[in-house]
């Protein structure tokens, strides 16, 4: 593995998933549902190129299970181009089990024809030069590429979703590599149980258009006299559940917004937050509803999964719960600003309370 590979794995599986560590729930989880899709498809880095990574670290990966530090190593940057895409685990299941079936996680410079690499790509059919695709991180990526142009990936078998980038000799082949490429998600990320399956979203849309951000039960609620400036409601949700848009709108906002209390410096927003010592949302998103509605995202886990201007339709994944920001604990600060002249007021004076405005919309909080 190269030293760029190693620090681009290293820097940013150990750096941005690690520290997640304990993740659960169903985290990047999408399934047949509406809405369910990676609210950001993966990109592909420029004709030729591959992404640069940062300087590298030092120390090797563990091994897991049969798969030594290097197959580790390797499976960390499958992952991780898949993280800097913003695509869902399922997807890093997937691409880590192909490799495993095609060259043993091993980036290996020659096999079947004129195929080499960790996904045993050709040359000769496309997939790019010999050099770019003895690079991990180039041919993760033009397989991600592929992988999301396949319908309904997310929830077909595995080796059904494999065989319709690699088209292999041997279709079946890539099941028998789910278990281990599970146990590699789940020891290098920290995502458990169902997270990294292909269950579907469960998203309900109302007729009127709504549905939960979340579901989960409302916990500190909406102005209450503990808390009278609480502009919105807690609904508790574990540490990187799913973030639905309640509605279709347009993203107004994407931000970090965490200070430090004792300083008013950057606190950050890509690690936890404290009620204390932190102030502020964490990351967050705002969305511009029709008829002058907004809804807020609060305290998400990583920078959430969207941009400002993009349209999103009820159910789309926006983010995952987290900690970020003034925070004691995973939950999704969720508020509902209602203007009666059709602006999109985001400030204070035109908050309602969540919990009435989703039962006023047939999308209840905590159904």
């Amino acid at each position: 593995m190269t030293s760029r590979v190693l620090a681009l794995a290293a820097a940013l599986v150990c750096g941005i998933i690690l520290i997640c560590a304990g993740l659960a729930g169903a985290v990047f989880t999408y399934g047949s549902a509406a809405g369910c899709a990676s609210a950001l498809p993966g990109t592909a880095p420029p004709a030729g190129q591959p992404p640069a990574g940062p300087p590298s670290p030092s120390g090797p990966f563990p091994a897991i299970g049969r798969w030594d530090a290097t197959q580790v190593g390797n499976a960390a940057t499958v992952i991780t181009v898949g993280v800097t895409r913003q695509l869902p685990a399922r997807a890093w299941v997937i691409a880590v089990a192909t490799a495993m079936q095609e060259s043993s996680l091993r980036n290996i410079a020659s096999g079947d024809r004129d195929s080499v690499g960790l996904f045993q790509q050709r040359p000769s059919q496309g997939w790019g030069t010999v050099e770019l695709l003895l690079d991990p991180v180039y041919a993760a990526g033009r397989f991600y590429d592929k992988l999301v142009t396949i319908p309904n990936w997310q929830t077909m078998p595995l080796t059904e979703a494999a065989q319709a980038v690699q088209v292999s000799g041997l279709p079946d082949a890539y099941a028998q590599w789910e278990p281990d490429a599970v146990t590699i998600v789940q020891t290098l990320t920290g995502l458990t149980g169902g997270s990294i399956g292909p269950a579907a979203c469960n998203v309900t849309v109302s007729p009127e258009g709504w549905t939960q951000p979340v579901h989960a039960k409302p916990g500190s609620g909406f102005r209450t006299p503990q808390r009278p400036a609480h502009d919105g409601v807690d609904l508790m949700a574990a540490r990187g559940t799913p973030i639905h848009a309640a509605s279709a709108g347009t993203v107004s906002r994407v931000r970090c917004n965490a200070v430090d209390a004792r300083t008013g410096a950057d606190w950050g927003c890509d690690r936890d937050g404290d009620p204390e010592l932190t102030r502020g949302c964490g990351w967050y998103v705002d969305i511009d509803h029709p008829g002058g509605v907004v809804t807020r995202y609060c305290h998400m886990l990583t920078h959430p999964a969207v941009i400002e201007g993009q349209p999103v339709a009820a159910g789309d994944v926006i983010g995952v719960v987290g900690t970020s920001g003034h925070s004691s604990g995973p939950h999704l600060h969720y508020e509902v600003h209602v203007t009666t002249d059709g602006s999109h007021d985001h400030g204070r004076g035109s908050a309602v309370d969540p919990v009435w405005w989703q039962a006023e919309v047939g999308a209840p909080l905590g159904a």
